[in-house]
């Protein structure tokens, strides 16, 4: 069945190190599949979300799609609150494995071997095994009943040096997913 999340909460995420604030949208903005956790009560849940954009750069703020018919909608209704884990390439069985099953009857965390950790601002544990670990806070659920559309702001951000891959996945429709290729850096033009 599931396994619960122990009451003391989860073990710290020693390997992790703070992500600066105005960084986070370098990983969001361009559009990787990611893995939102919430946690409503003991019980921590696990989905794939792949409609996401960036909003706002400081305080970084994106909007993200996300069902109702969603098992984590619950609990993210009821908390305000949920981590927005990016996992490296590495990690696409595990991420569409996800993505195709539900937490109502089972244990994602355990089923598909990823590492719950405690977050420093909200009870939604990070994710071992990811590149980044996003703490955020909804600010405003207003389209959330027409559309599905939240928007979160990340409080606390993470990143996890001990991943040397960084290559990212973006879904692209009916199973189809591309990864990231060459990475090219140019003078930014941004104030």
């Amino acid at each position: 069945m599931t396994t619960p999340v122990p009451a003391g909460g989860f073990p710290p995420p020693s390997d992790l190190v703070e992500l600066p604030l105005d960084e986070v949208y370098r990983w969001l903005e361009p559009g990787p599949v990611v893995l939102m956790t919430t946690r409503q009560g003991s019980r921590a849940n696990v989905m794939t979300l792949s409609w996401h954009m960036m909003v706002e750069f400081v305080p970084p703020r994106f909007a993200c799609v996300i069902s109702d018919a969603d098992h984590s909608a619950k609990a993210l209704n009821a908390t305000g609150e949920c981590v927005i884990a990016v996992p490296a390439a590495g990690l696409l069985d595990r991420v569409v494995a996800v993505g195709n099953s539900s937490g109502r009857s089972e244990d994602k965390f355990a089923e598909f071997a990823l590492t719950p950790l405690s977050a420093d601002a909200v009870g939604a544990p990070l994710i071992g095994e990811c590149l980044v670990d996003l703490e955020a806070k909804v600010i405003d659920a207003s389209l959330a009943d027409r559309y599905g559309i939240r928007v979160l702001e990340v409080v606390r951000a993470w990143r996890n040096p001990t991943i040397a891959d960084t290559r990212t996945v973006h879904h692209r429709g009916h199973g189809v997913f591309s990864v990231d290729g060459a990475t090219v850096q140019t003078a930014s033009q941004m104030p």
